[in-house]
């Protein structure tokens, strides 16, 4: 890769999150249920809500990606990590200003400045 630019960091960065959504649950393995399965009637199901969106598991090349980009946060500080993310999960940016004790317009500006420190990570690392 030549250089690291702002749009595609934070295009990675959201790639990374979706393919995080996409990794199967982590569940114990040592508990059940014992609870008998309940027959619900058709009137009952179409009044139940709808069924869970069945996500297929991303690919090893997705996986190595979101991989590569969770490397990258080493560069960041827990806040910093924090902002990325949420971004990342189209929290509002008042969501995030109110998380932090910033205004809209200051959060974003403190998005920016890290994406930034990132690529300037990313681009020197490079060399």
């Amino acid at each position: 890769m030549s250089e690291w630019t702002i749009e595609e960091v934070a295009t990675r960065i959201v790639r990374a999150t979706r393919t995080a959504h996409r990794l199967p649950a982590v569940r114990v393995q040592t508990h059940f249920n014992l609870w008998p399965v309940i027959v619900r009637t058709e009137f009952e199901r179409m009044a139940g809500d709808d069924a869970p969106l069945y996500r297929a598991p991303p690919s090893p090349a997705e996986i190595e990606a979101m991989l590569e980009v969770m490397r990258w946060m080493k560069h960041l500080s827990v806040d910093e990590r924090l902002l990325l993310w949420m971004r990342a999960e189209r929290y509002a940016w008042e969501d995030i200003g109110r998380r932090f004790g910033l205004c809209r317009t200051t959060a974003w500006r403190h998005w920016k400045s890290t994406i930034l420190k990132l690529v300037h990570a990313l681009n020197d690392q490079s060399r």
